[in-house]
């Protein structure tokens, strides 16, 4: 009022007075669209709810299958609100490369929710960030290439452990049985002899207990009473499966510090057996030097003992289920999978060399991967500073969930998305192509640590059963009949099921 007092007292008509009143507002729009659009705006997405956020919208028991039909309203950047938590989810193959790969620093620290809080303490490599996480991942890279995930290695224990496999298969003699333990049980012992430096028997319980832990605790972490729990912390003492998870994780270090006693006792620190050795020789001589604050220590072992044991487990012996289940759904892949196999290296054992001769068989396993898409929303990130993606400004701090998801089945990158269909990854002279947007391991410098070897046990272990085996449904089950949907949990696991093994003349 007192500037148009002064302009009026000046003789400025009232026409005047409006167009520089108008003047005024254009600029002031101008200069605050500049400053909007240099400082960024934020991802779209539903409005929230007070305290409940979107959590009214979302089916937790399946939050992936939200995500994915949000991504198609608000795009490949949204933003969604877990209660009072905000998260950005990013969708497809593009953004997600740029976010992973393009900009890897700027999304390269791990968010943290209370339930792998709960699982970690910060500690191992997995769920943790900073100096720690530098420090472990390092020392993982360096040692356990020494102990069976560098080609040579991988490959001996992998081809002995698929000759144990096909023993356990024999023994049902062609009659259904569900190949999800079997396969645990093969699949546990190479991370274990990697980290033990030797394997278990497949009657040992306690091998059968470690599984079976693991399994319980990975299906808890992705049920809704332990989303909530994530959200709203102070739930604690009434989420089962959050109490289940710590009693289950407070016995599986007490079986740890078991066989790391034993371990001990015949330590030579000039001949490790494996990477548990390496650690505990590690931790000796930052303990002799007078290291202060070393990472180097026994909860650090435990938290990453644990870490390898379950991610080295569960995705692998996942996949292959998937993969024998899909044999069985599909016989006519089956046959031609079967027939360049017995073409290429007939009864001789197959070698990882063999892949490249092998195309069709390598094509079908990352199909089996890509369709599967066992991990579909990956293992959430968080940024660590202020970036701008796609137009947007994701803060600091912002907790980001990659639907990986949408980057396995993207219409821009897959012919047929939503069927199984190993041409994905042929030429038309049926020569193997590697495809970008193939991040089942995720991408970037949270890279899955063990992806090289995950590859190697896939083709080496598939290879090897389609050589022996038949896989056909239950007498009575059609193919139609065997059902895809998969059992949801952190990760995709087949529902449960059974096959026939029956061996091939």
């Amino acid at each position: 009022m007192v500037f148009m007092e002064m302009v009026l007292l000046q003789g400025f008509s009232t026409g005047v007075l409006l167009g520089v009143l108008l003047l005024l507002v254009v600029v002031y729009l101008l200069l605050s669209g500049s400053s909007s659009q240099d400082e960024g705006k934020d991802p779209p997405g539903p409005k929230p709810l007070p305290l409940l956020g979107n959590l009214l919208m979302l089916d937790l028991k399946k939050t992936y299958v939200s995500l994915c039909d949000l991504s198609k309203q608000y795009g490949s950047v949204f933003t969604v609100h877990f209660g009072p938590k905000k998260v950005v989810v990013l969708a497809g193959y593009k953004t997600v490369k740029q976010a992973f790969v393009n900009l890897s620093d700027e999304f390269g620290d791990r968010d943290i929710s209370p339930i792998f809080h709960d699982f970690n303490q910060g500690l191992g490599i997995v769920f943790s960030n900073g100096e720690n996480w530098r420090q472990m991942r390092r020392f993982a890279i360096s040692n356990l290439r020494d102990f069976g995930m560098g080609k040579r290695g991988s490959e001996e224990k992998i081809i002995e452990e698929s000759k144990y496999l096909i023993e356990e298969f024999e023994k049902f003699e062609g009659k259904p049985f569900d190949t999800s333990l079997p396969v645990s049980l093969a699949i546990s012992n190479i991370i274990l002899s990697i980290v033990y430096g030797d394997r278990f028997e497949y009657s040992n319980p306690q091998l059968h207990e470690m599984i079976q832990r693991a399994c319980k605790n990975m299906k808890m972490a992705g049920s809704a009473s332990v989303q909530l729990y994530n959200l709203f912390p102070w739930l604690s003492p009434f989420v089962k499966n959050q109490k289940q998870i710590v009693k289950t994780l407070k016995h599986t270090f007490k079986e740890s510090e078991k066989l790391i006693n034993g371990l001990l006792k015949t330590l030579n620190p000039q001949d490790p057996r494996g990477f548990a050795d390496s650690f505990l020789i590690r931790q000796q001589k930052d303990e002799e030097s007078g290291v202060k604050e070393s990472p180097f220590h026994t909860k650090n072992l435990f938290y990453t003992i644990n870490n390898l044991f379950a991610a080295g487990t569960d995705t692998t012996t996942s996949t292959i289920c998937w993969s024998l289940l899909l044999m069985a759904k599909y016989p006519e892949i089956q046959d031609k999978v079967q027939e360049e196999i017995d073409r290429v290296i007939g009864e001789c054992q197959p070698v990882a060399e063999n892949r490249k001769n092998l195309p069709y068989t390598d094509a079908v396993i990352h199909e089996t991967q890509r369709l599967a898409s066992i991990v579909p929303f990956g293992v959430p990130r968080k940024t660590t500073c202020d970036v701008h993606l796609n137009g947007y400004l994701i803060k600091k701090g912002t907790s980001i969930f990659p639907l990986l998801l949408t980057v396995l089945r993207d219409e821009n990158e897959w012919e047929t998305p939503n069927i199984f269909n190993p041409g994905h990854f042929l030429n038309k002279q049926g020569q193997f192509v590697k495809k970008d947007a193939f991040m089942p391991f995720s991408a970037g410098r949270r890279v899955c640590l063990g992806e090289g070897l995950a590859r190697m046990e896939l083709f080496l272990f598939f290879a090897s059963l389609l050589q022996v085996f038949r896989f056909t449904p239950p007498p009575g089950v059609s193919e139609d009949d065997l059902d895809l949907t998969p059992s949801v949990g952190f990760t995709l696991n087949p529902s449960p099921h059974k096959l026939c093994a029956v061996k091939r003349s």
